[in-house]
């Protein structure tokens, strides 16, 4: 199975939002939000020690376009959806990650946008692709993996449906470069998710 011919939707609605692949000119809008929420994201995501210029958020918003189109890396950004279907404000990054084609295996990841938080907008967008993955693209596991110190972070996992599975005690360091553990949940064809037919 080439997962070059699957065909993966670009983009996908829930009931408040519009998921959809990163694209040329995204660069701004990413920068502008990871700017504005650089100091909540720094203890978790190595990738946010450090301002981005705009040419670099441009750089990574085409270079996640071309991921997408090869299925290397699902990444997804985060818009709410107007009463006309239209993108509106930007929220946050999110996607399927880890991508093992031949299991069918799936990780969601997701950062919010600051002054976004208790809307329930990253659990719906959980949901949503926990939804693409298993019916879409014929999953059979989807996890979600977060720092046993970010609570908000497992909350989004448990509210969306998912099993914890696993606290791997010590296994890996902060961006800071301290000890941590990291929450493993996930949900499975044939125990959270029915039994259905896997496309090959």
């Amino acid at each position: 199975m080439d997962p070059l011919l699957l065909e993966v939707p670009e983009r996908i609605e829930t009931e408040r939002l519009i998921l959809r692949c990163p694209r040329p000119g995204d660069g701004p809008t990413v920068n502008e939000a990871e700017r504005e929420t650089l100091q909540e994201l720094k203890p978790w995501m190595p990738w946010a020690q450090t301002a981005k210029s705009l040419d670099e958020s441009e750089s990574y918003c085409r270079r996640m376009q071309a991921r997408y189109l090869l299925r290397e890396d699902l990444v997804m950004f985060m818009f709410e959806r107007d009463v006309l279907g239209r993108e509106g404000r930007f929220l946050g990054g999110t996607g399927l990650h880890r991508i093992d084609w031949t299991l069918r295996s799936f990780e969601i990841g997701y950062w919010r946008r600051r002054g976004f938080g208790g809307h329930g907008y990253i659990t719906e967008a959980a949901r949503g692709l926990a939804r693409l993955a298993f019916d879409r693209l014929g999953a059979r596991r989807v996890e979600i993996r977060t720092d046993d110190g970010n609570s908000a972070s497992w909350k989004v996992a448990e509210r969306a449906g998912f099993t914890l599975e696993a606290l791997l005690r010590g296994d890996s360091l902060t961006p800071a470069g301290e000890v941590r553990s990291t929450r493993v949940y996930a949900r499975v064809r044939g125990i959270e998710e029915p039994l259905g037919s896997v496309q090959h």
